[in-house]
């Protein structure tokens, strides 16, 4: 299998750590593995050779990365039962329970939606990086909802490029505490490292942060929440969650970002990934992938109404 080459266009605030740019476009990577192809000669500036993993990035400018070919993983497939909403030879399309982790991570070795499509799928192995084979995107491990695996090169490359491109269309449901200032909106605020707790993400200034985009609109009031249908049009890590708690209406059940209000049987996050519509490899017409809601959240949505 040979090495791959991505180019890729920085469209970022000046100044930017390369490092931290790269996480977000290869998601399937780790920070120290991307850190490793940089000193290792495998990423370019402009045609130059870049320097250090910190260097900084100017807006317009060429990242060249050259991702060698995967290594053997010593993953080992668990049986897991999945819920798949779509599957053919280049992809699953699982419907995420909350609580399952997308991929191995510190204190997250086993039990791991890549180690159930690895029992699935077993030829997945190798395809996008030895830690997060077949991983395109995330979701968050309380977050439920539909997401999609590649099962070979070709087909990883193709989706992810989806993504990175903004072709993909993401659609969620949220039930926030509060109600929003407005029925529909747009959120634009930057996201980063929370300087004071570096478990947990932060709205910060463009200067410190990646530019993050979301848009909501109001599907159903309650006296103390609000039922909401998000569109992320970036994919910033807990950027929902974080522009939720922006426009002072945090998602109902965050106890990372967020408080309990009112008196409702909620013991997660409610915030699902309902729809995802992308183009799949070599397909013209994107596809829409539903994922109805967990019977628990559906629950609480009854106790809203009746009460309301």
């Amino acid at each position: 299998m040979n090495e791959r080459i991505v180019r890729l266009i920085y469209d970022g605030e000046k100044g930017e750590r390369l490092d931290k740019y790269l996480v977000d476009c290869f998601p399937e990577f780790s920070r120290s593995r991307l850190q490793s192809m940089i000193k290792s000669g495998r990423v370019t500036i402009d045609g130059i050779e870049a320097n250090k993993t910190g260097e900084s990035l100017s807006a317009g400018a060429t990242v060249q990365v050259n991702i060698p070919p995967p290594q053997t993983t010593d993953l080992i497939p668990e049986d897991i039962p999945l819920d798949i909403v779509f599957e053919n030879e280049d992809c699953i399309v699982v419907n995420k329970p909350a609580g399952m982790v997308v991929h191995p991570s510190a204190g997250h070795d086993t039990g791991t939606l890549v180690h159930a499509a690895l029992s699935h799928a077993p030829q997945m192995e190798g395809v996008g990086g030895e830690i997060r084979p077949g991983v395109v995107h995330r979701l968050d491990k309380d977050t439920s909802g539909v997401i999609i695996l590649a099962k070979n090169d070709k087909a990883h490359h193709w989706l992810q490029n989806q993504f990175r491109m903004r072709k993909a269309v993401k659609t969620y449901l949220a039930l926030v505490d509060g109600c929003p200032a407005t029925p529909s909106g747009r959120i634009e605020a930057a996201i980063g490292r929370d300087p004071r707790l570096r478990r947990k993400m932060a709205v910060v200034s463009p200067k410190k942060g990646r530019q993050a985009v979301t848009e909501y609109e109001l599907l159903e009031a309650f006296p103390e929440h609000s039922l909401l249908e998000v569109h992320p049009i970036t994919g910033r890590t807990h950027q929902i969650r974080l522009h939720m708690l922006f426009i002072n209406c945090p998602v109902a059940g965050d106890t990372l970002y967020g408080k309990r209000v009112g008196d409702i049987s909620l013991n997660r996050l409610f915030l699902h990934a309902c729809r995802l519509q992308i183009r799949l490899p070599g397909e013209s017409r994107p596809h829409t992938f539903p994922a109805p809601l967990p019977v628990e959240l559906e629950q609480v949505l009854t106790e809203l109404r009746e009460n309301n």
